[in-house]
């Protein structure tokens, strides 16, 4: 029996089959198609072959996609999203997509309604809900959206109306409307708790597009594996109905991939990870054997956010960045030949000069006709060079807890450009198949179900907080596509809230199962 990896970025997709002692059995990497299909579908063809393994066999198959983050970047195949937001008029001073870029106003917004409803900090109700007006608001938007983002004032702490406008929804616009939940996506911060539901409902499309690709690829090889998931971002896997729920929880998810990928090749619970690709650099903590979450609010797509991302520092610079001298000056990035590489690049017969053109000049990497490379001025190459070093060493500087020298693992199909040395670095790691590590990470990953809210410590007691948090984080495992019985609590934080009468604190709980076992 077998398990399926596949890791889709901007530049290539990789794919590798694990047996059930998770041993790598097999790896290839591809080019990355206009549409995610054809690349995984040639990757699993590439990799059937390679490995002479019956599709058969393939029990599992996990794939890690860059398709919702990049959707969000390039304003692209979004669903149309109406917002309900609770809480009016208290609510109406900062309207929402505030400080949005316009290009994504443009591309998801259809209808605002601001509506009465929402709670106070300690519970009590805001205004009161009115169900007979929110029904016929509802009725209205009848054709005209695709899906629907509802917010309301401290749903972290009661959520029964924005569960409400929910029931109104399916009522009254039947089942095919999305539907995301503000209480469902992250807590505190009303502002940044709205931006990540409305991003979550606009990504619906993408996430079904997604899906519906990945399935087809692997029918079209014959693969009928019983158990498909999505990565999640924090280094876990869900299963293709959670993720049609929260699919902004794949974003940065090739990340995190890569750095339980590194920590699997490299048998090591605690590092700095660096991942080069085509097009970018990214470095990572690995902590106690997962990926480091960021404690800050993010930006995705120019959108401050409180969702859990990965605490990461990514830099335009690839193996597929395009080098310039301009002026005497020598540019690197951030744009990228990403999967055209094979064409575009001088040593694959292109007319581009990239970075991996540079690394093959200085005898660095064995890729392409480094004939047609010779003809570069070494000085010049070493330059570049040496400008790639830099900037590798102020990103990993960004990580560092400590003015101290420190080891790197270092994956990524773009890991040929960095150089041997680096200053503030003891020692470069480089295990074998780092350039699949991405691939290797989505497919040894567990499944996670993480639950959020805010208590009130004068109502409820501290252990019965706990309880509640953790029984609800384990069903959210469970229905991400965790086993029952197996679930261990990976991480308790509770941060006391000063800001808040009445003795309030937020409760993070994280739980983390195995897969679900096949079917008898």
């Amino acid at each position: 029996m077998y398990r399926l990896g596949i890791d889709v970025g901007g530049t290539n997709t990789d794919a590798v089959l694990l047996n059930e002692n998770l041993e790598l059995v097999a790896s290839v990497k591809r080019p990355t198609s206009a549409d995610i299909q054809t690349g995984i579908t040639q990757s699993i063809a590439a990799l059937l072959t390679d490995a002479n393994v019956n599709p058969n066999h393939i029990t599992h198959a996990m794939l890690g996609t860059t398709q919702c983050t990049n959707a969000i970047v390039e304003c692209s195949r979004l669903a149309r999203v109406c917002i309900i937001r609770l809480g009016y008029p208290a609510t109406a001073a900062i309207q929402p997509f505030t400080a949005w870029p316009q290009g994504l106003v443009d591309a998801i917004k259809t209808e605002v309604i601001l509506v009465e409803g929402g709670y106070e900090y300690d519970g009590k109700v805001l205004t009161e809900f009115n169900e007979e007006k929110m029904r016929l608001l509802i009725k209205g938007l009848k054709g005209k959206i695709e899906a629907i983002a509802i917010i309301g004032v401290f749903s972290s702490i009661k959520d029964d109306q924005e569960l409400k406008v929910e029931q109104i929804v399916r009522e009254e616009l039947g089942d095919s409307i999305s539907i995301s939940l503000s209480s469902q996506i992250s807590s505190g911060g009303f502002i940044e708790r709205e931006n990540a539901t409305i991003l979550n409902s606009a990504l619906a499309n993408v996430i079904s597009l997604c899906i519906d690709g990945f399935q087809s690829a692997l029918r079209d090889q014959g693969v009928q594996a019983e158990k498909l998931y999505l990565c999640q971002n924090d280094g876990t896997l869900m299963s293709l109905t959670y993720a049609k729920k929260f699919p902004i929880l794949t974003i940065a998810c090739g990340v995190t991939n890569s750095i339980r990928g590194a920590a699997y090749l490299e048998n090591c619970q605690n590092a700095l990870v660096l991942d080069v690709g085509g097009t970018t650099a990214d470095v990572g903590v690995l902590a106690g054997g997962s990926p480091r979450e960021s404690s800050m609010a993010v930006e995705v797509g120019g959108i401050v956010t409180n969702f859990r991302m990965p605490d990461v520092v990514s830099i335009g610079l690839g193996g597929g960045s395009i080098v310039r001298e301009v002026n005497g000056k020598i540019t690197i990035g951030p744009d990228s030949v990403g999967y055209r590489i094979l064409q575009d690049a001088l040593v694959f017969g292109g007319n581009t000069l990239t970075t991996t053109d540079i690394a093959v000049r200085l005898g660095m990497a064995d890729i392409g006709d480094a004939t047609k490379v010779a003809h570069i001025d070494r000085a010049f190459a070493q330059q570049t060079m040496d400008i790639i070093s830099e900037k590798i060493a102020e990103t990993i500087d960004k990580m560092k807890l400590s003015s101290d020298d420190v080891e790197v693992i270092v994956v990524g199909g773009g890991a040929v450009i960095v150089p041997t040395k680096i200053m503030g670095v003891s020692r470069l790691l480089r295990p074998a198949q780092s350039a699949v590590a991405n691939a290797i990470g989505a497919s040894i990953a567990q499944v996670s179900g993480v639950y959020e809210k805010l208590y009130l410590l004068d109502e409820i007691s501290r252990e019965e907080a706990i309880h509640d948090a953790t029984l609800l984080a384990k069903q959210r495992a469970i229905l991400a596509g965790s086993q029952k019985e197996n679930l261990q609590v990976m991480e308790i934080d509770e941060t006391p809230l000063a800001y808040h009468p009445g003795n309030t604190i937020r409760l993070r709980v994280k739980v983390i199962g195995d897969l679900l076992p096949l079917s008898p």
